[in-house]
């Protein structure tokens, strides 16, 4: 099964955006050098121009996709994984347990996230790790529900059914047949909650409820709305990261429906040769 063109336009879009993050290391000398003018177009000194303090906007654009990535991968980490487990536990235990994981997860899907998110991102403050604890803990219940469709399926497939009736432990069966089988399902979930959390991460800090020790693309947006560049004319400070944000966000969703599309298949090419 051969990588689709989907794939490899995700892949580059998204080779283009780690190749930003790689240059986000390099020593100061390689930026544009800080300009006692602010609001300067682009030019061979400053590719990108500069802001309202003369700071150099494709160095703050380079160092933005530092934590913008890292708050986007670790989000879609947390909350796969605990989509992941509800969903697992759910599906395969059944009964009470099952009743209590659905509950759980109905009630985290009615509750408006974008506001909670404010709310407890304003609660907890401005900080790296708070904005990664808000994302993942409120962003879990589509990957339970998805999670624990396939999870039900596998349990009751005869196979299971047979490994239960020769003694086989539910542990051993959920940790080397249903983890295993479910794979496939958590990895699209990952790489298409990265986009929303990249997405919900830049509106957060936009509203100023970012780390401001850690500048994001959405941190680039909000300062370029409190200090003025929209009444400047300096597009400049603003298109760059908004595109960065709309880019990275189709390069990861493209590849997620790929590896989506691509297990669907594999599903079903196994379901046709029992």
């Amino acid at each position: 099964m051969g990588i689709s063109r989907t794939e490899i336009l995700g892949f580059l879009l998204l080779s283009s955006v780690f190749l930003m993050l790689i240059f986000s290391f390099l020593p100061e000398e390689y930026f544009g050098k800080k300009s006692q003018y602010p609001y300067l177009p682009p030019s061979p000194s400053n590719p990108l121009g500069t802001n309202d303090i003369g700071e150099d906007v494709l160095k703050n654009l380079l160092i933005g996709s530092r934590a913008s990535l890292t708050i986007g991968i670790l989000s879609a980490l947390v909350a796969t994984g605990i989509g992941t487990l509800i969903g697992v536990i759910s599906g395969f235990f059944g009964g009470r347990i099952d009743e209590f994981c659905r509950s759980l997860t109905d009630l985290f899907l009615v509750i408006p996230g974008l506001p909670m998110m404010i709310v407890l991102a304003a609660y907890l403050g401005p900080s790296y790790f708070n904005v990664i604890l808000v994302i993942g803990l409120l962003w879990w219940p589509a990957t339970a529900r998805i999670v624990r469709a396939r999870a039900v399926q596998i349990a009751n497939s005869a196979f299971v059914e047979g490994l239960i009736a020769i003694g086989a432990g539910r542990g051993y069966i959920v940790i080397k047949h249903i983890l295993p089988n479910v794979y496939g399902v958590a990895l699209s979930r990952f790489v298409l909650t990265v986009p929303s959390a990249i997405i919900l991460e830049a509106g957060l800090s936009f509203i100023g409820l970012g780390d401001p020790r850690n500048p994001s693309w959405g941190t680039a947006l909000h300062f370029a709305m409190t200090r003025g560049a929209l009444l400047h004319g300096a597009w400049w400070t603003f298109i760059p990261p908004g595109l960065c944000i709309a880019i990275t966000s189709l390069a990861f969703l493209l590849i997620g429906f790929g590896i989506e599309k691509r297990y669907r298949e594999s599903v079903k090419s196994i379901e046709r040769s029992l």
